[in-house]
């Protein structure tokens, strides 16, 4: 089931979220170039350490589904996939694309544990039908400039 691929009549409403929401000084954001969406930035680990971009528009019903499939390229850096129950819970798990070329990446919903403002916490497993939103962070504990290219997401 396709969620995005970026163009105009796909918009999910995407907004972005860094650390300076916690006196962080990363920054970060997207644009989409030609069906891409491309996040980019740079994280500081002094106060935060992430940048992320989430999801304003409630998704589609995940009832049934498996796993999101990304098609994305990377930048040798880890990635995050955050998705967001109706109860405001972040559920989250990690992804590492190919800096080579785009290509797909399979994130299972077993996978996604529960956190709060980066804490792990103990928690239900991931209920998919109260999945609202979803988000992408770059949050790795590593300085620097981060570029992620994503063509498509999916669930399965």
């Amino acid at each position: 089931m396709l969620l995005t691929d970026f163009d105009v009549d796909s918009d999910l409403g995407w907004f972005s979220v860094n650390d300076s929401v916690m006196g962080g000084r990363s920054a970060g954001g997207f644009r989409i170039e030609a069906g891409v969406l491309v996040f980019s930035g740079t994280t500081n680990t002094k106060g935060g350490g992430f940048s992320s971009i989430r999801t304003q528009t409630r998704l589609p019903s995940l009832e049934g589904r498996r796993a999101i499939l990304l098609r994305a390229r990377g930048d040798g850096r880890r990635y995050i996939l955050r998705l967001e129950g109706a109860g405001g819970v972040a559920y989250w798990a990690d992804f590492q694309p190919s800096a080579d070329a785009p290509g797909w990446l399979r994130v299972p919903f077993e996978d996604f544990r529960p956190r709060f403002r980066g804490r792990w916490l103990p928690g239900p497993p991931l209920d998919v039908t109260s999945i609202v939103a979803l988000g992408i962070m770059c949050y790795d504990g590593q300085n620097g400039p981060f570029r992620l290219e994503v063509e498509r997401i999916e669930a399965e």
